[in-house]
């Protein structure tokens, strides 16, 4: 058994799905583990991780607009120290994931066909994310 560790920073241009995934896959690949388990954990509370459909972008902005619904903007938050998009990003960010888990088969990631992993970021403004990874395996 092999485990390998690293960190990734993600740009991202404001809110809105970011796609990851190439960068997550290099890595993978060039650790030569060829079956095994790949952890991403995003270390921020306001942005999040999702595996979601890499083809069609109506899909990634309908689910934007959802969750722009469930936690709107506004001024009914207690907790507002970073401006009017603070609170709304805990809050999407607490109904996503933090982590995920990625079957490694034959040296790569076991997506489906139409799947991408994204950071999901909740803030208006751009930010550099860090992304832990870890995978183990042989």
């Amino acid at each position: 058994m092999r485990q390998d560790t690293t960190e990734l920073t993600v740009a991202t241009r404001g809110q809105g799905l970011h796609d990851c995934t190439d960068a997550v896959r290099r890595w993978v690949e060039g650790t030569g583990i060829d079956s095994g388990l790949l952890t991403i954990f995003i270390r921020h509370t306001s942005a999040s991780l999702l595996i979601q459909e890499n083809a069609a972008p109506a899909a990634r902005r309908d689910l934007e607009r959802y969750f722009a619904r469930i936690a709107p903007e506004s001024g009914a938050y207690e907790h507002d120290d970073e401006g009017p998009d603070d609170m709304p990003a805990h809050l999407r960010a607490a109904l996503t994931q933090t982590s995920l888990t990625i079957p490694v088969v034959g040296g790569g990631l076991a997506l489906g066909t139409w799947q991408g992993i994204y950071v999901f970021e909740h803030r208006h403004a751009p930010h550099a994310r860090t992304l832990a990874l870890h995978v183990m395996g042989d």
